[in-house]
């Protein structure tokens, strides 16, 4: 098992809070980990059936089995739940009572803010981030080896193949989640519209050209791909708003948050057939700006990722937002370039900085002027610059 940067996250909103609630992708690890945080504590979960009965039928009986509280797992499956849950947590006020997980952001979110508002913690546990894999396995070689795996932990505690993987990870999403959260016939247009997604890595959104490439309406467009946000699935990046009296474009930015699934999307069954795709760096870039979130929600901070790009093409792959801006640009090149340092002087002049970050795919560190060239597996470093420590 992989020890999760999270872990001290989780353990202060115990603390503080009622109701600790993690969600994210299936498979991320949520459950291995509040287990083994709250060995202590009595483990539910609603996917079984019989139990989701009970607690449908008999809410307080349901939870009077756990007076001291529990564990309750794919809590999304009963939202009615959450209510009652409100109630005895306000009734016997024991901080780290009920420590809920579920994959459907969207669910969770509606019914805590509902029945849970200012009781219960959120925390987002995503893949593994490099830093919980060098814990274990060094990360080392080429970047593409990991672009293709991915970071979900079964892919590195057990020996399996990631397209098969991925496959039946994409067919488990499309029953469990797709079915239940929109009421869509048509799934073999919707597998369509995944793999569009996929070809869009590291583009504006443009809802119009998706749906007349997916033969859908854009009202559809619109509709899934909120789904996919609400299944984490896929990564919006928005645009920042400092414009510096410049015209701004104000369409988000697409990411995966898994590029091992985004290449099975792809079509992509090897490592020599990554090596040869026309847009590979698309899906280094990806993999960079997921590993920034990774980092800053391990921490318990709030995303604060941005792109910046105006009318004109000028452009910043990533703007950190947190004491200051901290402007990034990433390039899948292995070799440093005099053009790699355009964007990031450009924008530093407009903002009278002189800062700056390039991740790239080499394994030279470099220091050229304000601005720090970092190979891909050192990003730890652009993370301990610009995040706070985790709470305790």
């Amino acid at each position: 098992m992989f020890d999760r940067d999270i872990t001290d996250y989780i353990k202060y909103s115990a603390k503080y809070y009622p109701v600790v609630t993690v969600t994210g992708p299936r498979q991320s690890g949520k459950t291995t980990l509040v287990k083994m945080i709250f060995s202590d504590k009595p483990y539910v979960s609603l996917e079984d059936v019989d139990i989701r009965e009970f607690a449908k039928k008999d809410p307080r009986g349901f939870l009077s089995t756990y007076s001291q509280g529990a564990i309750i797992d794919e809590v999304q499956y009963c939202p009615d739940l959450f209510s009652y849950i409100q109630t005895k947590v306000d009734n016997d006020q024991i901080a780290g009572q009920f420590i809920l997980t579920g994959s459907q952001n969207f669910l969770l979110l509606e019914s805590i803010s509902q029945s849970l508002a200012g009781r219960a913690a959120i925390v987002y546990l995503l893949p593994l981030s490099h830093n919980e894999i060098n814990s274990k396995l060094p990360v080392t070689g080429e970047p593409l080896n990991f672009i293709f795996k991915g970071f979900y932990p079964k892919l590195y505690t057990q020996d399996l193949l990631p397209t098969i993987w991925y496959r039946n990870y994409i067919r488990t999403y499309i029953e469990r989640d797709v079915r239940q959260l929109k009421n869509i016939t048509d799934i073999s247009t919707f597998q369509t519209f995944l793999k569009i997604c996929a070809t869009r890595i590291g583009q504006l959104v443009n809802f119009s050209s998706i749906a007349t490439e997916c033969g859908v309406s854009y009202n559809t467009v619109k509709s899934w791909l909120s789904l996919l946000q609400t299944s984490f699935i896929i990564y919006l990046v928005k645009p920042h708003h400092k414009n510096y009296n410049k015209r701004l474009v104000k369409q988000e930015k697409l990411y995966f948050y898994d590029t091992g699934l985004a290449c099975t999307l792809l079509g992509l069954e090897s490592i020599e057939q990554l090596e040869k795709y026309y847009a590979k760096g698309s899906l280094f870039e990806n993999m960079i700006v997921v590993e920034i979130l990774k980092n800053r929600l391990n921490k318990g901070q709030e995303e604060g990722i941005y792109f910046w790009r105006d009318s004109h093409g000028h452009e910043l792959d990533i703007l950190i937002e947190s004491n200051t801006l901290t402007p990034i640009e990433i390039k899948a090149s292995k070799t440093i370039i005099q053009e790699f340092f355009k964007g990031i002087n450009y924008w530093n002049n407009l903002a009278g900085q002189a800062n700056g970050y390039i991740i790239y795919a080499g394994t030279t560190e470099q220091i050229r002027g304000n601005i720090e060239v970092l190979p891909w597996n050192k990003i730890n470093k652009i993370i301990t610059s610009v995040s706070p420590k985790t709470p305790t």
